[in-house]
């Protein structure tokens, strides 16, 4: 597959923190998750749609298959990309790896769906957010939605 057609990808990596182990020893189940968020955030900010899509894009549907125990201060390499792209849901697949092994030590989706701030509605993703995420391409900003480097909108929650 030529890289016109790969879609949009990114890789980040991460240290288990003790706060991110249970009393077992290894990490916590729900440190993958954050990670994944850590990985989309990044995802968003290199396409330059985070600002766009921030706070419109809630979590519909997550799963993960854990294989491996990751440890305090072990290195983990979480990799994220658009799987599928649907009218109003995005699916993202994410895998979390063990720098040292090479071991996957988690795999799993994230599926969100595009919601239209008024309502709280799923809506038809805007025409530039859905090339941005189909084909890593990054749009012109929309009206209203912030800034093309992807920082929040003025009215945002929180700011």
């Amino acid at each position: 597959m030529d890289d016109e057609m790969r879609p949009p990808r990114v890789t980040i990596r991460r240290q288990v923190e003790w706060a991110q182990t249970d009393a077992a020893g290894h990490h916590h189940w729900t440190a993958v998750l954050h990670w994944a968020e850590q990985a989309e955030t990044a995802l968003h900010e290199r396409l330059g749609v985070a600002g766009q899509i921030w706070g419109r894009e809630p979590r519909v549907h997550v799963s993960v298959d854990f294989t491996a125990r990751l440890y305090f201060r072990d290195e983990v390499d979480i990799a994220l990309w658009v799987e599928r792209l649907g009218t109003t849901s995005a699916t993202y697949a994410f895998t979390a790896t063990k720098v040292a092994t090479g071991e996957q030590a988690a795999a799993g989706t994230l599926v969100t769906a595009y919601v239209d701030l008024d309502s709280g509605r799923a809506t038809g993703w805007p025409d530039a957010l859905r090339a941005a995420l189909s084909r890593g391409a990054a749009p012109a900003p929309l009206p209203g939605s912030g800034a093309a480097d992807g920082s929040p909108p003025p009215d945002a929650p929180g700011r």
